[in-house]
């Protein structure tokens, strides 16, 4: 049963019939359709019904051969997209086709149009880039890698060409893109790891050089040393900087600027070029509303409100207020 501590937000309890854990949900671009994942190989498709403002499965199909991690949906200029990560060491991507059936009624169909086969382990992520960088994904997996494809026609989704593989050298569990579109901003991606044996540093950020046309780690952040669970960017709407949410045993949250690396942001080893932007990561805060692990992140579309839920079963709303000090303003328990 859930209940709310204001009026922020609601909650209904939708029983799914998904048959073991879920461990994903993606919401589309307009927040009235969203897919799920679970470890019974399954995904299925809610629609809302804005009348009564509940959520109705429209479609269910096994989609893999083992546990699904991840699911995200794309940006609707590409159509109905949505794409999946699994144990079984492949990543899919299905598009949504609809037909008339019966006089006055539509036939809506799922079709799998690529099927990633490139990873050797299992793939613990996956996320489509934001629209102005054209129809691409990224994956990461237990093994260390990152890649990312493009579908050269986004009219024909059946043909996926990797355009890039990363290697971290550590166990990847969950990655984010930046949504920026300021142009001054080259594509980057954070990626999170589950690697209790790795001692420098829990997440890493990586970015594209055009003038080599290849992406190079950037920065590690080092205070956090336990596994990560999630981390997202937030949209930059309105500002000149970045925020990247980190879920960890605690919510971590770090201001990004253009600058020059400090003593504890130095990447030691790493490739440094002298045209590449320099990153200046700073911590904003550390979030302590949650009893134990935090699991997922979520943020709105203007990258004002965070949203995070935990093992111990409270989803938090967070906020920052005119001073800069971020707060939780809403909680749902689920009991």
């Amino acid at each position: 049963m859930g209940k709310t501590a204001n009026s922020l937000c609601s909650s209904t309890i939708t029983a799914t019939g998904h048959g073991d854990m879920i461990h994903d949900i993606s919401y589309n671009h307009f927040g009235d359709r969203m897919v799920t994942c679970s470890s019974d190989q399954n995904m299925k498709i809610w629609d809302l019904d804005e009348e009564t403002k509940t959520w109705k499965c429209t479609k269910s199909w096994k989609a893999h051969r083992a546990t699904i991690w991840r699911v995200d949906w794309a940006h609707p200029e590409f159509g109905q997209v949505i794409a999946a990560c699994s144990f079984d060491r492949t990543a899919s991507i299905w598009e949504e086709s609809v037909s008339e059936g019966t006089p006055g009624e539509l036939v809506h169909e799922w079709c799998q149009k690529g099927n990633l086969v490139d990873s050797r382990t299992a793939i613990k992520d996956i996320e489509f880039a934001p629209k102005h960088l054209g129809l691409q994904l990224a994956t990461c997996t237990s093994d260390g890698m990152i890649r990312i494809y493009e579908a050269p026609d986004v009219i024909n989704l059946t043909q996926w060409v990797l355009q890039d593989q990363i290697e971290t050298r550590v166990s990847c569990c969950c990655l984010t893109w930046n949504t920026s579109v300021q142009r001054v901003n080259n594509p980057m991606i954070a990626v999170g790891s589950d690697d209790y044996s790795d001692s420098n540093g829990k997440v890493f950020v990586f970015e594209y050089n055009d003038n080599q046309r290849e992406w190079h780690q950037v920065y590690i952040i080092k205070d956090v040393m336990e596994p990560v669970n999630d981390l997202k960017f937030s949209p930059d709407v309105g500002r000149t900087y970045h925020i990247l949410a980190v879920a960890s045993s605690n919510l971590h949250l770090y201001k990004m600027e253009t600058g020059f690396l400090d003593d504890n942001g130095d990447a030691g080893d790493v490739h440094q070029n002298s045209e590449a932007p320099r990153l200046n990561i700073k911590k904003i805060s550390t979030l302590r509303g949650h009893d134990c692990n935090v699991l997922r992140l979520s943020w709105n579309g203007l990258g004002t409100i965070l949203t995070s839920s935990g093992d111990d079963g409270k989803v938090l709303m967070w906020m920052t207020n005119y001073l800069g000090i971020w707060k939780s303003v809403n909680e749902l328990k689920v009991v």
